[in-house]
Formats: structure tokens, C-alpha cells, sequence
């Protein structure tokens, strides 16, 4: 662990320029830049609340807001978005970056902290566009909201966890790249942030608060929406499955490197 920190210590200036150069790339010849990561994630929001406010809104007790569907989607989203993008890209993190591995010298460790800090400034970004639109929107988040960093940390350790070994995984079988987008879809309806959980029957309820994600999402709509503080007993299983997977990822990652730059 302290080779690992202190690898990352004597290459942060070649990760904090591999982030800024990441957007570079991404948003090349791109007239509205970075914008487009606020865009995104906020059309998906409109057309969603479009669709079904007419249909779910009356059942979000609570929220004295007629919007109150469109900031329940947002604060899902600010979850998910983080989430899902974060393991999608950690998947073929290595494969994309096979010819920087086997060209270039520097401690591979480095690729997962620049994908995270990548995408901590995505999140960063759309937690401001959000912001904005609660303004907009007549909806003020209580204090709560002091949480919010520490529930977007949460969600990057778990999600880059999962993703950095998934990612390692996809270097020796490809096909896991084809099934992680899939597996994301059905987790997407499986947590309930186009939906209310109180809108299921009590029986079909119990199965879905199963979902590792629950108490997580839940606990980004008690922050922004509520003014409730997370509830932190339901999210320490997660928090220690999350510590555990991560250093069990680091471990396999730093087995397999030769590896993968042979297969790469």
C-alpha cells in the first residue's frame, strides 16, 4: 500500500494532466465542450419527467413542489449517472489504453485514479447544473447537503471497485464488455430512480430493497429532496463490501499487469 501511495504521489502531475487532457480529447472541435456532460444526463431527466410526471407525481409524499417528480429524477440521476459511467468506463479502461500501457513507462495504478478523477469532475459538474435547476424550480436543499460528498465518495469507491475488477476481467475475456451494458440496463429498473419504492406492493418492496444500490440512491433523495440526513446504519454494509472489493481489485490488478500487457 505505501509503494501504491507513493507511486501516486510521484506521478500526480502526469495523472492530474492525463484528466485535463482526457477532456480534452473527448470534447475536441466540440463547440458547447463539457457542457455536453451536464446536457446528457438532464435531456434523459426532462424526457423521463415528460413521460411519467402525470403518472408518478401525485405519489411522492413529502415534496410540496409541482416538479417534485423532475428533482426526484435528479437526484437519482446524480447517483446513477456516477455510477454507471464510472463502471462502464473502468471495463475497457485497460483495453483502451493498451498501447499507453505497453509504450509508455509509469506505474499502471495510475489509470483507475485518472479515470476517477474524471469522472469526480463529470459528477462535479452535473451536482452544479442540478443546483441551478432547483433554483429554477423553487426547490432549496436543507442542510443535509453538507453529506453530499461523502455519499458521491461512496458511490465512486463502490463503483470503481466493481469496475476496476471487471475491467481486469475484460482484458482475458472480452465478452464481459458485452455484458456489463446489460447487466447496468437491469440494474437501472432495478433501483428506483424513475419510481418510487412506495408505488410496489409491500411484498415485491422487501425483494427490491435488496439491491446493494438502494440505500445509496435513497440516501442521495433524503439529502436533496427531504433535507434528511443518510441513513448511515444501512449504508455501512455497502461501505465495507465497497473497502473490501477495493482492496481486493488493487491486489488482482497488481498480480495481472504483466499479464495484461502480454495479452494487450
Amino acid at each position: 500500500m505505501k509503494d501504491l501511495l507513493r507511486s501516486l504521489w510521484v506521478y500526480r502531475s502526469f495523472i492530474l494532466t492525463s484528466i485535463r487532457n482526457d477532456f480534452k480529447v473527448r470534447f475536441a472541435q466540440s463547440k458547447l465542450g463539457v457542457l455536453w456532460m451536464v446536457i446528457h444526463p438532464l435531456m434523459q431527466v426532462l424526457i423521463f419527467a415528460t413521460i411519467l410526471s402525470e403518472v408518478l407525481s401525485a405519489k411522492l409524499p413529502g415534496i410540496d413542489n409541482k416538479y417534485a417528480y423532475a428533482l426526484y429524477l435528479m437526484a437519482g440521476t446524480l447517483c446513477w449517472g456516477l455510477f454507471a459511467e464510472s463502471i462502464s468506463r473502468c471495463v475497457t479502461l485497460f483495453v483502451d489504453n493498451g498501447n499507453l500501457m505497453k509504450k509508455v513507462a509509469f506505474p499502471r495504478v495510475c489509470l483507475p485514479f485518472i479515470c476517477a478523477g474524471s469522472m469526480l469532475v463529470n459528477n462535479a459538474l452535473l451536482l452544479l447544473a442540478i443546483f441551478a435547476v432547483f433554483a429554477v424550480l423553487g426547490h432549496t436543499p436543507g442542510a443535509s447537503v453538507v453529506w453530499l460528498p461523502a455519499l458521491i465518495l461512496l458511490t465512486l469507491l463502490t463503483s470503481m471497485s466493481v469496475g476496476l475488477l471487471l475491467g481486469v476481467l475484460n482484458v482475458f475475456m472480452r465478452d464481459i464488455g458485452q455484458v456489463v451494458p446489460v447487466l447496468l440496463q437491469a440494474l437501472f429498473w432495478l433501483t428506483p430512480i424513475v419510481y418510487n419504492i412506495s408505488i410496489l406492493p409491500e411484498s415485491v418492496r422487501e425483494i427490491f430493497r435488496l439491491n446493494p444500490l438502494y440505500p445509496l440512491v435513497t440516501a442521495y433523495q433524503q439529502v436533496l429532496l427531504y433535507g434528511k440526513d443518510p441513513d448511515w446504519m444501512s449504508l455501512l454494509p455497502l461501505t465495507i463490501v465497497a473497502v473490501v472489493l477495493g482492496v481486493a481489485s488493487l491486489i488482482v490488478f497488481r498480480r495481472a499487469s504483466q499479464e495484461m500487457v502480454d495479452v494487450l
